[in-house]
């Protein structure tokens, strides 16, 4: 296999054969190259990818508006270490789209706008302390990177909850300002800021708990947090790294209807390629501008990756954003399909989230809607089906979340629908 014969000698100079600490409990496989909604290894296994790069490929791999909008910027040059027109037509169309986005900044990757996000929320409110929620993923930076996998906390117990680090090599320090609450509790989070709202600069959160389980926000719940932050001067954060653009034009905000002072972008409207975001209230984030506030990068706005965030963004907002109802129904048909295959064969399957983005896992209980509750779900048999559809051509991400591309056609829901009933049909 060419696949483990690559393995072998990656090992010999890449720790682990790999470049992504995610990747490391992965099948081994190496692929060669993609097309639309497919992706092929070296062995030539073909397989319907519905782990999207984690994401980022929303139009499918290499779709060829974004693909000729960066060979042309090639020759142009890369990095100019100064402005250039296309990083403000960029701005610009975010700010179209985002609600919140009187000001937009940009960077490469979605861990290094939330730690933007954070540093300028600190420097707003002159406070030191900022609220998470259990089993939700900021990035790997230390002061995040917490509470994020392993045992979940008593939601009825103490609070904050006690913090868990989630690497050897973290520095506890770190982690001194961070304060992790269970999700989808809005009194828990009412009762941290009442005994210490003036310490408490910020509370971010994915607005959609995409990285653990596709977790819907119970109703109000999101305006809770927004009127809880209005009463404590408290800047709310969306980390819309996955959301974003994924949910449609004016992501999670603008689904749910409410408006966070800062939001991070990234994954989906680089289509493939790596550019992120932060956008927010000016008031907030001129203090970028005015120097107070740090934010630097060398390839920030480097061309490629700015003209690849243009050229995804027109494809996604033509017609009135078109693609995101193409998208969506994808979704749903495969959700459809997955839950009609557990009903006959009698498998306590659930599909959580949203057409674009969904998650499937094992469990008996009448609501999954915080960590607490997911870890209640049988990982184990998650883990066998998740194998199981490989071999198939069927390729989710590893932990059962589901991306849908513009690429996916009806074919693909027909054989994905299918290997499922297969799967499962072999108990």
């Amino acid at each position: 296999m060419q696949s483990e014969d690559y393995e072998r000698k990656a090992r010999k100079f890449i720790p682990g054969g790999v470049n992504s600490n995610v990747r490391l409990a992965a099948p081994t496989i190496c692929f060669s190259h993609a097309r639309g909604s497919k992706l092929y290894d070296l062995d030539g296994n073909e397989y319907i990818d519905y782990a999207l790069g984690m994401g980022p490929t929303i139009l499918g791999h290499a779709p060829p508006s974004v693909i000729q909008a960066v060979q042309e910027t090639l020759s142009l040059g890369q990095l100019f270490a100064g402005q250039h027109p296309l990083e403000l037509e960029l701005a610009e169309l975010l700010a179209a789209h985002i609600p919140s986005a009187e000001r937009v900044r940009i960077g490469l990757t979605g861990s290094e706008m939330v730690q933007a996000a954070l540093r300028v929320a600190r420097a707003h409110t002159g406070r030191p302390g900022f609220i998470k929620f259990e089993g939700q993923y900021h990035g790997w930076f230390d002061n995040v990177l917490v509470n994020h996998s392993g045992p979940a906390n008593d939601p009825a117990g103490e609070l904050p909850f006690p913090i868990h680090l989630q690497t050897a090599g973290q520095a506890v320090s770190a982690t001194t300002d961070t304060h992790v609450l269970p999700w989808n509790d809005l009194g828990a989070v009412a009762r941290l800021l009442a005994a210490r709202g003036d310490q408490i600069a910020a509370i971010i959160t994915e607005p959609v708990m995409c990285n653990t389980g596709a977790l819907a926000p119970r109703d109000g719940y999101l305006q809770g947090l927004r009127e809880l932050c209005d009463q404590y001067g408290v800047v709310l954060i969306f980390d819309e790294v996955i959301t974003g653009f994924r949910l449609g034009l004016s992501g999670a905000q603008g689904k749910f209807g409410v408006t966070p002072d800062l939001s991070t972008f990234a994954k989906a409207f680089g289509g493939g390629f790596p550019v992120a975001a932060l956008a927010g209230k000016a008031e907030i984030m001129d203090l970028f501008g005015a120097g107070s506030v740090n934010h630097s990068g060398t390839y920030n706005s480097n061309l490629v990756s700015i003209a690849a965030g243009i050229a995804t963004l027109r494809e996604l907002t033509a017609d009135d954003g078109a693609l995101f109802s193409k998208i969506a129904a994808t979704g749903e048909d495969i959700m459809s399909g997955i839950r009609d295959a557990a009903r006959r064969h009698g498998a306590n399957l659930k599909v959580l989230g949203f057409g674009a983005v969904f998650h499937t896992l094992f469990t008996d209980a009448p609501e999954t809607y915080d960590y607490a509750s997911y870890k209640r779900a049988d990982a184990a048999r998650q883990k066998r089906f998740m194998d199981a559809l490989l071999p198939l051509g069927i390729r989710p991400t590893g932990r059962g979340t589901w991306f849908v591309s513009a690429a996916h056609s009806g074919e693909d829901v027909d054989r994905t629908v299918a290997a499922v009933d297969q799967v499962l049909r072999a108990g």
